[in-house]
């Protein structure tokens, strides 16, 4: 089975099932119970010892940030889709108090772009806990997302700027329809394995063994990836010397 026949089968079963919170196609999905998993995620030590956190920008995930900033962590989330210059932006908790801005104003993308603050790549701090977004994941670990490799991306350049190492949690908050069979997904070189996937009815701990993979692939960047993200071939020729 293919990577989008998985993606397919997924959104058509959170469609059908009237589970999906608007509609989940070619998108990491929104889903009923989403503040629920967030809820379970939050209750993690690492989660609880973690000062800063990175979350993905999407609208299932934004319980999460929630939680979050209401337990004092720092919080970056990129600008949805990496459509602009600035690829990410900073959620201070302290800073947002201070200027009277609630944190539920903050929870999704039309909020924290007003409010937060634009870094790039090589500002960001180290992350403590990582999560990204899903449209089906395994308990081995295994994980894809809407296709896009926006998560790969990331995680490549932040392995490059140290931000993210060989110890960072990876995570994710998905319903419990995303969770598929171990060899419905197949992880490739580039792909990076959660560690654990909480969903409204409980947490998954992957123990996982599949390997990481190092800084980002310059060669296996797509051109469709150069042409709709704009720093990247900047950032090519910074971290590559192309």
């Amino acid at each position: 089975m293919t990577k989008d026949q998985v993606r397919a089968r997924v959104w058509g079963a959170l469609e059908s099932s009237g589970a999906a919170v608007g509609s989940p196609w070619s998108a990491i999905p929104n889903y009923k119970g989403a503040d629920d998993a967030a809820r379970i995620l939050a209750g993690l030590p690492e989660f609880r010892d973690a000062q800063v956190v990175k979350s993905n920008p999407d609208p299932a995930q934004g319980p999460f940030r929630l939680a979050a900033l209401r337990a004092g962590k720092k919080l970056y989330t990129p600008v949805p889709e990496l459509v602009q210059d600035t690829p990410f932006v900073l959620l201070d908790p302290e800073v947002l108090e201070h200027i009277g801005v609630a944190f539920e104003e903050v929870e999704n993308a039309s909020g924290f772009l007003q409010h937060g603050l634009r870094v790039e790549f090589r500002d960001v701090e180290p992350i403590d806990f990582f999560v990204v977004g899903c449209v089906a994941v395994t308990r081995a670990g295994g994980r894809t997302g809407k296709g896009a490799g926006f998560a790969d991306l990331e995680l490549g350049i932040m392995r490059h700027y140290g931000s993210v190492t060989p110890t960072t949690p990876i995570a994710t908050t998905v319903h419990d329809l995303q969770v598929v069979n171990d060899a419905d997904v197949v992880m490739e070189a580039h792909d990076t394995p959660l560690d654990y996937v909480a969903t409204p009815s409980g947490l998954v701990e992957t123990k996982t063994t599949m390997p990481r993979p190092g800084k980002l692939d310059w060669n296996a960047v797509r051109e469709d990836q150069y042409r709709d993200i704009p720093f990247l071939r900047n950032l090519r020729g910074e971290l590559a010397g192309y």
